[in-house]
């Protein structure tokens, strides 16, 4: 017999009956259809949503307070190291849209934060968000300031 769609049936115990459910105890799926005597389990609309634990705070909601968790709105900063303002003519104030202007920030979208990575000779006046402990103390052994704005 070669296999044609009109030949086609599903394999040998494959398919099985529907139950029908509330029809009689010799049905065996009686009058309660299989979900017990009373409680929130055997009523209509049954099933309480996903993740519900009776009012106890569920565990979706507890985590996140938990430490090791992805911040959900994460400070960011535009970051710069020293090593670039290095280039800058002594006694200049530099800020964020100064920056942008001398073509060493790209966007300003986020507040400025200074980085120590490379060394600093001259000395400058440094508006920023933020400054590591390093770039703090390198700006300032350079005879500048830095200087928090928000």
């Amino acid at each position: 017999m070669t296999l044609s769609l009109q030949n086609l049936k599903p394999q040998k115990g494959a398919r099985r009956r529907k139950l029908r459910k509330g029809r009689g105890i010799a049905a065996g799926q009686g009058a309660s259809c299989g979900f017990g005597m009373r409680g929130q389990k055997s009523r209509s609309g049954r099933p309480t949503r996903p993740g519900f634990e009776g009012g106890q705070m569920p565990l979706y909601r507890r985590v996140p307070k938990l430490k090791h968790f992805t911040l959900v709105n994460p400070k960011r900063y535009s970051v710069l190291n020293i090593a670039k303002l290095a280039d800058l003519k002594a006694g200049t104030v530099v800020t964020r849209e100064s920056l942008v202007e001398a073509g060493l920030l790209t966007s300003p979208k986020h507040p400025l934060k200074v980085l120590g990575d490379g060394e600093l000779k001259v000395k400058l006046t440094v508006h920023a968000a933020a400054f590591t402990a390093s770039a703090r103390e390198k700006i300032e052994a350079a005879g500048g300031s830095c200087e928090l704005t928000n």
